[in-house]
């Protein structure tokens, strides 16, 4: 049988000392067509390919981005503040650039702003902005960790989504960051999740 460990415990083998894997933490700009499960059966892209090799961690995805959808991922082997970030308590703020096939009319605009009854719930951007004058592309701010939040948002009210792009996540940018790029979290950022974690 197995012998679960505090922190604290300290471990030797043959007398050398042994530690728990280093924690490391990565932002990636995913791309399109890649997807954000560890392993696929239908030999489809992941984003862990994008790192692979280039470090000796084994790291995954916090949260998940749909294969369509770009923008910021962070990927990280720190169980423990994953976890705090995909819990709802946390309210981690996304933002998120659209682009909708035909213009958000007005009315639309006030029903998502007042909240839209989905099949798991009442939802609504906590801001949502016109980023076109034409109405069609949009900034939208949400704290829901649902699975396709926004499409299916903007979907409830016969809207397509032409592109769906994450701008910031928990407080991190992919500024100065190509599509399909990545690097490692300044020690300033991760002490900035780390707050998180501790309220």
């Amino acid at each position: 049988m197995g012998s679960r460990l505090d922190r604290s415990d300290k471990v030797e083998v043959d007398g050398k000392s042994i530690s728990g894997e280093k924690k490391v933490y990565l932002l990636l700009n995913k791309p399109k067509d890649f997807i954000t499960t560890l392993k696929d059966t239908h030999d489809r892209k992941i984003v862990t390919d994008l790192i692979k090799g280039k470090i000796k961690e084994r790291v995954y995805p916090v949260g998940r981005l749909d294969r369509l959808t770009t923008g910021v991922l962070l990927l990280t082997n720190d169980g423990e503040l994953a976890d705090v970030l995909m819990h709802p308590s946390s309210r981690v703020s996304k933002v998120y650039s659209v682009e909708l096939d035909k213009p958000l009319t007005r009315e639309d605009e006030t029903a998502l702003i007042a909240g839209t009854k989905l099949a798991d719930g009442v939802f609504a951007p906590d801001e949502l902005a016109a980023i076109s004058e034409e109405r069609n592309e949009w900034g939208v701010e949400i704290h829901s960790g649902k699975n396709r939040i926004v499409r299916r948002l903007f979907e409830h009210y016969g809207y397509r989504i032409k592109k769906l792009d994450r701008v910031v996540f928990a407080g991190l940018t992919k500024k100065n960051l190509a599509r399909g790029q990545w690097r490692f979290l300044t020690e300033k950022e991760i002490v900035r999740l780390k707050y998180l974690k501790r309220h």
